[in-house]
């Protein structure tokens, strides 16, 4: 299932049903507060119907809900990709489909990210020289403008690691990460000192899942899970296939994938240990 109108709206209704019982409203006084019949608060809290952007303000307004970050990421689940401002990213919207446009919209709410990778370095540490060389393979034919415009959209997504507030990023990089020459060998060795310098910042925690470890549980593939820091009921895992993205939010899946992360990082090597690991591969690139 892609984390399109279906799970938007199962996940926005929950969170606002949610919201309005903290209030101690049923949903027939939540309906006359705004001026609605009780059946359009029902449709929206069971996910039956869409909702707009200002619906869902005003539903906020009248539960006080005045937090700014999870107004916003209300906003953005009711199909506000701006949250009721411009952000840098809606400048690419001829670039980027609906699904990673999505994406950045919840990176850019997520207090943490945990993520798998297994081919490449993520995206959020990756240098510009090695961002463009893995878009270039990885899409096909792909105009120049169109690759400048992607690579400009990769590094600008690197902001929430720099924000007030900061993401906190924890990875476990499979080696084939680190052996995997990108770029070739000066582009390389920038990448992995990136990767080094990134390790050493209080929001990012690396760990290297070397050969040695064998077969592990993340064998099948990447995968990302995103945290809010407001309510744990929107987090989501995102499985990147080579057409659209995969969004899993049932509570079934986000526990097994949670396990899943957690029992890497017991087989990897400690974040100390690392980053010792990953200057290594560097010093003999």
């Amino acid at each position: 299932m892609q984390y399109g109108p279906a799970v938007r709206r199962r996940k926005l209704g929950a969170e606002l049903r949610a919201l309005r019982a903290r209030t101690g409203l049923t949903s027939g006084e939540a309906a006359r507060l705004v001026g609605w019949h009780q059946s359009k608060v029902s449709r929206i809290e069971t996910g039956a119907s869409g909702v707009k952007p200002a619906d869902v303000r005003l539903l906020l307004d009248a539960y006080g809900v005045a937090e700014a970050q999870l107004r916003e990421l209300l906003l953005v689940l009711a199909g506000s990709h701006d949250g009721g401002r411009d952000h840098w990213w809606h400048a690419y919207r001829g670039v980027l489909p609906p699904t990673y446009r999505d994406f950045i919209s919840l990176e850019s709410q997520a207090s943490a990210m945990r993520t798998l990778e297994t081919s490449v370095v993520p995206g959020l540490l990756q240098t510009p020289e090695y961002a463009r060389a893995v878009t270039r393979a990885a899409v096909e034919g792909l105009e120049e403008e169109r690759l400048d415009a992607l690579v400009e959209v990769r590094l600008a997504r690197q902001d929430v690691l720099r924000a007030q507030s900061p993401l906190e990023l924890t990875a476990v990089l499979d080696e084939a990460v680190l052996r995997r020459e990108v770029g070739g060998p000066d582009v390389m060795a920038r990448q992995l000192r990136r990767l080094v310098d990134a390790g050493r910042l209080p929001q990012v925690r690396l760990q290297v899942l070397p050969f040695s470890a064998g077969a592990h549980i993340g064998i099948t593939g990447p995968f990302v899970i995103l945290s809010f820091p407001s309510t744990s009921d929107l987090d989501v895992v995102v499985l990147d296939h080579m057409t659209s993205s995969l969004y899993l939010e049932r509570k079934e899946d986000l526990q097994a994938y949670s396990e899943a992360f957690n029992t890497l990082q017991i087989h990897a090597l400690s974040p100390e240990d690392s980053l010792d690991f990953i200057a290594g591969i560097g010093d003999g690139a």
